[in-house]
């Protein structure tokens, strides 16, 4: 079962989006200088599709993504969320994986947002030349490489 730990309004994650970032717990990647490592603990509420109606009522027009940061532990639930999010809703949708590659039969189709790789300290984040991190924007099922658009001068992609 997928738990969050916290979340907030968010406007780094998801380039030129306002994002409920939702934490999720029981991360089973234990990335080594996770700057979040109370998230490898199973903590925090179970998420539903109760929880996050909730959650976006809360918010309501004041957000226009929403991403689940992990769920590595439990991406079936994560894509059925997400799958949950398009039918009701016209935010978009959003996922922090810290896994190399997406899980076999994954579907992609509910999400605008995918983030994968896990973190490596000497790599770094999103913001650093060197990351093996790459954030994807989602269109017709094409995955395209938008990394750059972290970097300070984003004119160019990474290869």
């Amino acid at each position: 079962m997928l738990r969050y730990a916290d979340y907030d309004i968010v406007f780094q994650e998801i380039p030129d989006e306002v994002t409920l970032a939702i934490n999720l717990s029981n991360c089973p990647n234990h990335c080594k200088g996770c700057h979040s490592a109370y998230l490898m603990e199973d903590v925090g509420e179970p998420l539903t599709e109760e929880s996050l109606s909730t959650l976006l009522g809360k918010y309501g027009k004041a957000i226009t993504c929403v991403c689940f940061m992990g769920g590595d532990a439990s991406p079936a639930e994560v894509e059925q969320l997400a799958a949950f999010l398009h039918k009701q809703t016209t935010v978009k949708v959003g996922w922090y994986s810290g896994k190399s590659k997406l899980p076999e039969h994954f579907d992609v189709s509910h999400f605008q947002y995918i983030k994968l790789g896990p973190y490596i300290e000497s790599l770094g984040g999103l913001k650093s030349e060197t990351t093996n991190q790459r954030l994807y924007h989602i269109e017709n099922g094409i995955m395209e490489d938008i990394t750059y658009r972290f970097l300070p001068h984003h004119s160019k992609k990474i290869s």
